[in-house]
């Protein structure tokens, strides 16, 4: 088995675990989660079933690869981000936190579609319930920080993580700008302006 994210060459075409895995992730903002097909994967990146099978014993195991690709892209990534500057004190990191949400590169429909996809498969359900709780719970444990209070803390917590998901599910989603206005108004509320 290739290691995660080694590249292959096939026929000259250089494609990766990574590649086959973001392919998936636009098939799934494009399609929703019927669209997940080794057809449609291989039609998006151009090349063959024999490349799809080198990587991937089926599309069962790439579903389930798709959705950890997803859970570490998404959550991960932005939990040890912030956590590479260990000395930050906690409003700092949540607001640092919230800055990384906001302008990462990653397509926001991504998380509408696994949200879609987790009403209707309980695997990818199962995988945005761990996100939700994991997410919830960091942000939860940066404003027990800050106002030392657990009950208080969730219910931040959670508040925030509303307005965050909440602004993408509306039509139209709101725009970056005024979503990072939302949570400054929604932090400054919730903590009684104790981080502004």
């Amino acid at each position: 088995m290739v290691a995660p994210y080694q590249t292959v060459w096939h026929g000259g075409i250089v494609a990766s675990r990574r590649d086959w895995l973001d392919a998936g992730l636009e098939i799934l903002c494009d399609l929703g989660a019927p669209g997940l097909t080794i057809d449609q994967l291989t039609g998006r990146l151009g090349l063959s079933k024999g490349s799809f099978y080198h990587h991937f014993q089926g599309i069962g195991e790439f579903k389930t690869a798709l959705l950890a690709h997803f859970e570490a892209e998404r959550t991960t990534r932005y939990i040890d981000l912030v956590a590479a500057e260990p000395d930050l004190p906690a409003a700092a990191k949540l607001r640092r936190t919230l800055e990384v949400i906001l302008t990462d590169g990653n397509s926001p429909d991504v998380e509408v579609a696994v949200r879609a996809w987790a009403l209707q498969d309980p695997q990818a359900r199962a995988v945005q319930e761990r996100v939700d709780r994991t997410r919830i719970d960091y942000v939860g444990a940066l404003c027990r920080e800050m106002t030392g209070s657990a009950a208080e803390s969730e219910e931040i917590a959670r508040m925030l993580y509303v307005v965050i998901v909440g602004s993408r599910q509306i039509v139209p989603p709101v725009d970056i700008p005024e979503l990072r206005r939302m949570c400054e108004l929604t932090l400054g509320l919730a903590t009684t302006g104790s981080i502004r």
